[in-house]
C-alpha cells in the first residue's frame, strides 16, 4: 500500500512531488525526497555556511522520516547533492553528527545548482 508522507515539521515541497512515500506490506519502506535547508515554514535559507545548510537539511529530513514512522536508524541509503565538491568535508562532519553509528550506504554527487541556491540537498531510503 502507497502513502504519501507529510510534515508541517520541514518545508512543504516546493514543487510537483511529496515529502515521502511510505510502502507498507511485509517490509516498510520509506522513499524522502531530497531535503534543502529551508525553514519549517519554507520562507527561507537557513543560512550561507554549507554546515548550517547540511544540519538543517538533515533535521528536515528527520522530521520527514519521523512522520513516516521511522528514524534515522532505519535509513539503508542516502544521496548527497552538492554544488562544491570543496564543501565535501565539512557535510561529512555534520553528516556524521546524525549518522554517528552503523552509517548507511551513500552517494555523493556534485551538480551545478539545486532549488533555491541551496548548497547541499539531501534524500533517504529507509527500511524495517
Amino acid at each position: 500500500m502507497r502513502q504519501v508522507v507529510t510534515t508541517s515539521l520541514a518545508p512543504a515541497a516546493i514543487g510537483p512531488y511529496s515529502q515521502a512515500i511510505g510502502l507498507t506490506g511485509p517490509q516498510r519502506w520509506l522513499f524522502a525526497s531530497g531535503q534543502i535547508a529551508l525553514t519549517p515554514g519554507g520562507e527561507k535559507l537557513t543560512g550561507e555556511p554549507v554546515e548550517t545548510q547540511a544540519r538543517q537539511a538533515l533535521t528536515n529530513l528527520k522530521a520527514v522520516l519521523e512522520q513516516g514512522g521511522f528514524g534515522l536508524c532505519d535509513v539503508v541509503k542516502t544521496t548527497i547533492f552538492l554544488i562544491d565538491m570543496g564543501d565535501f568535508p565539512a557535510v561529512n562532519g555534520i553528516y556524521q553528527q546524525f549518522f554517528a553509528s552503523e552509517p548507511p550506504a551513500r552517494a555523493t554527487v556534485a551538480v551545478a545548482a539545486l532549488p533555491l541556491g541551496a548548497r547541499v540537498e539531501i534524500e533517504a531510503v529507509c527500511a524495517k
